[in-house]
């Protein structure tokens, strides 16, 4: 099956030399490993004995099989190749010649047989060895597998032997070597500590080193061009680096010497970039003011004031980059101050930039800018205060506009409202200039307030009312586009940090002059007939003029601003209730048929329904009467229950509300609150009430003396005659006031007559 050559066994044999010539066909491995074989010790064959039938019995016929290809597929050709197959084959190819064969006779092979000795027992030996000759080829074959297994056992635990020999060869060499491992090991930890190490000091070091290197730089002849050039951003970083480092290590050898001195070397770089900046400035400005006094033309001026300036500004390689990455180190892109180091250098150095710009910005507009201020005068004193108010209004916000457009353009930066001191928007205020820009809105202020000053107080109201309703108030059909938000931002500011507290100053100013400082004359204090339907037209005059101001006060602010509770409203009521009070005093002694009570019943009724209009709508889409007599009336709580409101003034009621003292004062420990610390309405109620009390008591009791005296009747109705007269001639157009006061009087004097238990008359 395989050539023992394969095999290092004692038991190979030599191939002959003289065999290895020819076809040199290998040796058969069915050959018998015994050594070379004699030509005496072949087995001879026997003779083929013929029957007719193969007999079952027979032992099957031997076949020589296929060599195998490997050991693996010796198992394979023996099933392949049974016994049975061959002897078919055999029997099939010499069917025809059995027949003849069975019945020749074979001489004796050996004369010493006995004849008489049956030939069956003689040739029994031969007949078992020949059919026996195939199982003994297995035999063999079998044979020599096993041995070739044994060897393959026999090698294979040679080969463990010899592993398990290397095995423990190798643990001793990792016992022995265990050690140098770890030796090894702490020599690349030490190794890469000091690796390092040693990049930290390189590095500590460069923060050393770089100072010698920027200085030189900084102080060499031509320091001044590294400013437009994109070397000076990484000087700027270098340095802030520098400054972080020592900064951080304070305890490194002379790190505040060092500190300090990159820290001037700093401050040095920075204003080199000033320093280039204002010369940028210069040269372009010089250019251009040359341009702008030659032309005449509006468009032409305005083109070389904000294209041409910015086009000479944009004209360089990288100063307005380094400006801007300053400026990025102070400010967030909405002017918003930043924290950080050496913020307070770069702060500063932003600030003196915004200065120097808008400095510049002041030289060369100042030409238009004063014939701008020129032409609004001139359209104040000959047109209309107003018209060139509003004129000079829009223009100035569309300057306003351009200015913000071409800052924001060059130094990338949008500053937004902030109260902040330390923003960039506090900083470009605190310039003071005549110069609108894109954030003082001063010079507007000024130059409205030197017209509107001589002005009358209608004409600045209208202006501010325009103001209000054109920018303030928002369109929500349309999309706001940034002119209108830059417009509604500028009103804003203008409004509340200039013409508001200006147009205050005139009203109290008015008031002065107009309520407060305004002499009693008699012939005012007569209550007159009612003209047109109108409820003020019999007023006071205090009180008519005081209803006027609340009118222009409430058409020149928002809402917000015309409250009760707004100053200027309550000083307006405050004073118009004095004005009533000195009225009243002197009305008193006097004998002009005019009811006091009547007096300032009326004026109060006015003023307090001028009030609630106020809060409650617009004035001049009200009726001219008292439309809010009801709601005010309601309030007093006159018409809920009059009979417990007359009685509840005895001294401690509780109806003197929200702090205010009934006519005993302050009772159960309540404390009486000053009128300056009362609001402006409830001051009305409370002289509302006593005013009511007062009339209805008096006229209830004169209505119960006439009812109780001889000819009552008549008296009776000469008093109701007088009292509807009275009534009539103050509240002609108000039946419902005369209604109310009627009611009130005749419940006052009912509950008198209950009193003494008597009974009154209707009126």
């Amino acid at each position: 099956m395989y050539e023992d050559a394969w095999y290092n066994f004692d038991f190979q044999h030599k191939r002959n030399p003289s065999q290895s010539h020819g076809h040199k066909r290998k040796e058969s491995l069915l050959q018998q490993p015994n050594g070379v074989s004699q030509p005496g010790d072949a087995t001879e064959p026997l003779e083929e004995l013929f029957e007719d039938e193969a007999d079952p019995n027979t032992p099957a016929e031997a076949t020589i099989a296929r060599r195998a290809k490997s050991y693996s597929d010796f198992h394979d050709l023996v099933r392949e190749h049974p016994v049975t197959q061959s002897s078919e084959r055999r029997r099939a190819s010499r069917k025809q010649d059995r027949y003849w064969d069975a019945l020749a006779i074979q001489e004796p092979r050996h004369s010493a047989f006995d004849l008489d000795t049956p030939i069956f027992e003689l040739l029994q030996d031969d007949l078992l060895e020949a059919s026996q000759q195939e199982y003994s080829l297995y035999r063999d074959q079998l044979a020599l597998t096993e041995r070739h297994l044994d060897t393959l056992i026999q090698d294979t635990n040679g080969a463990l032997d010899i592993l398990a020999s290397l095995a423990d060869s190798f643990r001793a060499v990792e016992d022995q070597t265990s050690s140098f491992k770890s030796q090894c090991d702490d020599l690349l930890t030490e190794q890469k500590r000091l690796q390092k190490l040693a990049d930290e000091v390189g590095t500590d070091l460069y923060y050393y080193t770089y100072l010698d290197n920027v200085t030189r730089r900084l102080n060499a002849p031509g320091a001044s061009r590294l400013v437009d050039d994109e070397v000076f951003e990484e000087i700027l970083t270098n340095l802030d680096a520098c400054i972080a480092f020592m900064t951080k290590n304070p305890n490194y050898r002379d790190a505040e010497s060092y500190l300090a001195r990159y820290q001037a070397l700093l401050t040095k770089a920075l204003h080199l970039l000033e320093v280039g900046f204002v010369s940028r400035l210069d040269k372009s400005s010089a250019d251009m003011a040359k341009q702008i006094a030659a032309t005449q033309s509006e468009a032409a001026r305005h083109a070389l004031a904000y294209g041409r300036f910015e086009e000479l500004l944009l004209d360089s390689y990288s100063l307005l980059p380094n400006i801007r990455n300053v400026l990025s180190k102070a400010f967030d892109e909405y002017g918003s101050p930043k924290s950080g180091q050496s913020v307070d250098i770069y702060s500063n150095t932003a600030k003196n930039i915004f200065l120097a710009y808008l400095g510049t910005r002041d030289r060369d507009l100042k030409p238009i800018i004063q014939k701008e201020i020129e032409a609004f005068r001139n359209d104040a004193k000959e047109t209309s205060p107003e018209t060139a108010s509003r004129n000079f209004v829009k223009q100035c916000f569309e300057r306003s506009y351009h200015e913000a457009q071409l800052f924001t353009k060059l130094f990338e930066m949008e500053p937004g409202y902030s109260t902040d001191t330390a923003s960039a928007f506090m900083a470009i205020k605190g310039h003071r200039s005549d110069l609108v820009n894109g954030v003082n809105v001063a010079p507007i202020a000024t130059q409205l307030q030197s017209v509107l000053v001589p002005s009358e107080l209608k004409v600045a109201c209208n202006v501010l009312g325009w103001m209000t309703h054109e920018y303030l108030v928002l369109d929500y059909d349309e999309d706001e586009t940034p002119f209108a938000r830059h417009c509604r931002e500028l009103t804003a500011r203008l409004l509340t940090e200039h013409l508001w507290a200006f147009t205050d100053a005139a009203f109290e100013a008015e008031i002065a002059k107009s309520i407060s400082k305004v002499p009693v004359v008699v012939d005012a204090l007569k209550i007159g007939p009612v003209v047109d339907g109108v409820a003020s037209s019999n007023a006071y005059p205090p009180v008519k003029r005081a209803l006027e101001l609340l009118d222009l006060f409430d058409q020149s602010m928002p809402k917000e601003r015309c409250q009760r509770d707004s100053p200027v409203v309550f000083k307006i009521v405050k004073e118009a209730i004095q004005a009533l009070h000195r009225a009243e005093a002197r009305l008193k002694p006097l004998k002009t048929g005019t009811d006091s009570d009547l007096f300032m019943i009326k004026n109060l009724l006015i003023l307090k329904n001028e009030l609630v209009s106020l809060e409650i709508g617009d004035i001049r889409s009200q009726d001219p009467g008292m439309q809010h007599f009801g709601q005010i009336w309601d309030a007093l709580s006159v018409a809920q229950n009059l009979v417990g409101y007359f009685s509840s003034f005895i001294p401690g009621s509780s109806l003197w509300s929200r702090g205010s003292p009934g006519p005993g004062g302050a009772k159960n420990g309540t404390p009486a609150v000053a009128p300056e610390q009362q609001d402006a309405s409830d001051q009305l109620d409370e002289l509302l009430r006593k005013s009511i009390y007062a009339f209805t008591q008096r006229w209830g009791d004169v209505i119960n003396e006439a009812t109780g005296r001889q000819l009552g009747g008549k008296n009776l109705v000469k008093v109701e005659r007088e009292l509807e007269a009275m009534l009539q001639n103050a509240f002609s157009n108000q039946p419902e006031v005369i209604a109310k006061l009627k009611e009130a009087i005749q419940m006052h004097a009912q509950a008198q007559n209950e009193r003494k238990g008597s009974k009154i008359t209707r009126v």
